[in-house]
């Protein structure tokens, strides 16, 4: 629950970043994005309809020139949920503050995991109810982090997150050949090396490796690859996890693509994991605006060891700032 000094952080910070842009001392941007839909969802044999948020959000990130090619960043992002039942509906995002220069940049406090960046952005359906985080372990972010992002060469990028073992996210049990409960407090590594543009803007194709080693309980191998062909955007990731301490490996894959009429994205998406199950979804953008959009979808998702299906139908509109 959000108490109100977090309120008035936010509130100050807005107030800042207003400020700051018109002196243009500070290079700072107020952002934010509401993606809202209207679905039917069927889970474990239960229907409801709801107007739900999907990631919504609101961020104030800016840069500060310290001289000698040395320069300041932060970000401080809030999920906002539209339909949560409290009025107190703010969720902590990434928050961090970091230097960059020629060596490349370094940043502390909250933030995505490099197995989660590597991804770019060959999940369609991400913040939706077709997200891969459904079925694949990694997509994590962590409260108490370092992350080392090398500069550009020749579109080759390499980087590296530490996550502190006082994250309480770093925290997790499991059984030793005595049948004892261990509890385990340990730090954890993600690192990925990326080739390419995540948006297919600057080069044709995006393509990575990323591992996770003792994340959140996991330890998680990822490649991922995304590109352009005869007018498709054409995209795929293979994984394998498990967890840290006596697990047995799990490999799984997705496939994504995606074809431009006008103003018109159809996309679909398939995703399977060993011994936990399969989700396949199809949907259709309608891009009002550069930052509009009506969007519409259907997910279904079929567990190994359940009885039920659960399936999602959903139609909305999303706004970017």
């Amino acid at each position: 629950m959000m108490n109100t000094l977090t309120k008035t952080l936010i509130a100050s910070a807005i107030a800042t970043a207003m400020v700051s842009g018109a002196q243009a001392a500070d290079a700072v941007t107020v952002y934010g994005k509401l993606n809202v839909t209207a679905q039917s969802n069927d889970e474990k044999g239960e229907s409801k309809t709801e107007i739900q948020s999907n990631a919504s959000r609101l961020g104030v990130k800016g840069a500060f020139d310290l001289g000698n090619n040395l320069e300041a960043f932060y970000t401080i992002e809030y999920e906002v949920d539209t339909g949560a039942d409290t009025k107190d509906n703010f969720e902590a995002r990434n928050q961090f503050v970091g230097l960059r220069g020629d060596f490349g940049s370094v940043a502390m406090g909250r933030n995505d995991t490099m197995l989660k960046k590597s991804q770019g952005k060959v999940d369609l359906f991400s913040d939706l109810d077709g997200d891969i985080k459904k079925l694949f372990k990694g997509e994590n972010r962590m409260a108490q982090t370092a992350t080392y992002m090398s500069p550009n060469f020749s579109n080759f990028t390499f980087g590296v997150t530490y996550v502190a073992e006082g994250d309480s996210d770093q925290d997790y049990t499991y059984t030793n050949g005595a049948g004892e409960t261990i509890l385990k407090e340990t730090d954890g590594f993600s690192a990925a090396a990326m080739y390419g543009d995540a948006k297919l803007k600057k080069t044709p194709i995006f393509v990575s490796i990323a591992y996770d080693s003792e994340v959140k309980g996991y330890d998680v191998l990822r490649a991922t690859a995304q590109g352009k062909i005869a007018g498709f955007k054409i995209g795929g990731m293979y994984q394998e996890q498990e967890k840290s301490q006596n697990g047995k490996s799990k490999s799984g894959y997705m496939f994504s693509a995606s074809y431009d009429i006008q103003a018109v994205t159809l996309k679909g998406q398939y995703q399977d994991m060993e011994d936990l199950g399969s989700s396949w979804s199809v949907g259709a953008d309608y891009k009002l605006a550069k930052p509009t959009k009506l969007l519409a979808f259907y997910t279904s998702r079929e567990y190994d060891n359940s009885s039920y299906d659960d399936e999602y139908i959903g139609v909305g509109i999303q706004h970017s700032f």
